[in-house]
């Protein structure tokens, strides 16, 4: 066995940083057999909210999963390989956008980084719609996460 340090609870604001740092994350929804399906995927984090906010297309996978049982969960590593979040919660999956402009695409366009943001939204907007995009939303009811100091 290890005699070296034992991993470290992260508190919630540690947790809460973390997520807010990152860009990526593993996604997890149960597929119908049971088993979990996992992606990474871009994310968005709002710590105000707490909601973990992920852009995909409507005939993924992950959309039919969540559509049939909400449970999801988010694995974030940290920045380095010591150190997790993972958040838990009932996932929502929105209606697809389908006007460029429309609510969705609104939320679409405001999870992108200031630094990503597009030159002309409107061509972005009419993207979103091309693609059929919705947006997967995962208020959290379970945040948790280790460091180890190595």
């Amino acid at each position: 066995m290890s005699q070296g340090p034992a991993p470290r609870q992260l508190s919630d604001e540690a947790l809460s940083a973390l997520l807010g740092q990152q860009q990526f994350g593993t996604l997890a929804t149960i597929k119908r057999s049971g088993q979990p399906h996992l992606t990474t995927m871009l994310y968005s984090w709002d710590p105000d909210t707490r909601t973990v906010r992920f852009s995909t297309t409507a005939d993924r996978s992950k959309v039919g999963h969540l559509r049939r049982n909400s449970r999801a969960t988010v694995h974030v590593q940290g920045g380095d390989v010591w150190s997790f979040a993972v958040a838990e919660g009932q996932a929502e999956v929105s209606e697809v956008t389908e006007v460029p402009g429309d609510a969705v695409g609104q939320e679409l366009l405001a999870m992108l980084p200031e630094a990503a943001r597009p030159e002309d939204p409107a061509a972005f907007l009419k993207q979103q719609v091309d693609e059929r995009r919705v947006v997967i939303r995962l208020p959290v009811e379970r945040l948790y996460g280790t460091a180890l100091d190595v």
